[in-house]
């Protein structure tokens, strides 16, 4: 019999089997907007590559795909503006500026271009890859006061999209992973 089938994933890939909470962690959720689980964050300094560049965060990266898709005039000089700027931060807000020059309909394809983002995330960075699959089986929970799409928001009652998005990273990982051990 496979013992470790009774541990957390945490235990069989080299953690703790007892995890550790930070902050509003819990036996049952994991917060990752600061913290211990912040490499999970679009803001966290892992860099990206996306068809033959590199980006600086994935929230480089996602805000880049929001201009370079666009035909509008101007949208490829914003795009530029935002693979370069100095921090995520300044990514995001110049994104926020410039909204008017995105693509028509981002809002119907963000999330599948989030999906993706995340998954080469994970694909690129081993680091990133362990700290998710120690998660276990816990909510994940971007732990924004603002953002009430992509975290809780100021309620607590959003709509956790990244968080739901890396709960289905962590389960593919987990099923590949299951398939190379057979």
């Amino acid at each position: 019999m496979d013992h470790r089938a009774t541990e957390p994933a945490s235990a069989v890939i080299g953690y703790p089997a007892v995890p550790e909470f930070h902050k509003l962690d819990n036996e049952r959720q994991v917060f990752f907007y600061e913290q211990d689980f912040y490499v999970l964050s679009n803001f966290s300094s892992f860099e990206v590559e996306w068809s033959g560049f590199t980006f600086k965060t994935s929230e480089h990266l996602y805000h880049w795909l929001r201009f370079t898709l666009s035909d509008l005039p101007g949208a490829q000089l914003i795009a530029g503006k935002v693979k370069n700027a100095r921090s995520a931060h300044d990514a995001f807000k110049l994104a926020q500026q410039e909204q008017r020059f995105q693509v028509g309909d981002w809002d119907f394809q963000k999330i599948a271009f989030m999906r993706e983002i995340l998954r080469e995330k994970a694909n690129q960075h081993e680091y990133v890859r362990r700290k998710l699959l120690a998660t276990d089986d816990r909510e994940l929970i971007e732990d924004s006061w603002r953002d009430d799409f992509w975290g809780w928001g100021p309620n607590r009652d959003g709509q956790n999209m990244l968080g739901k998005l890396w709960m289905e990273i962590r389960a593919e990982l987990r099923g590949s992973r299951e398939v190379g051990q057979q």
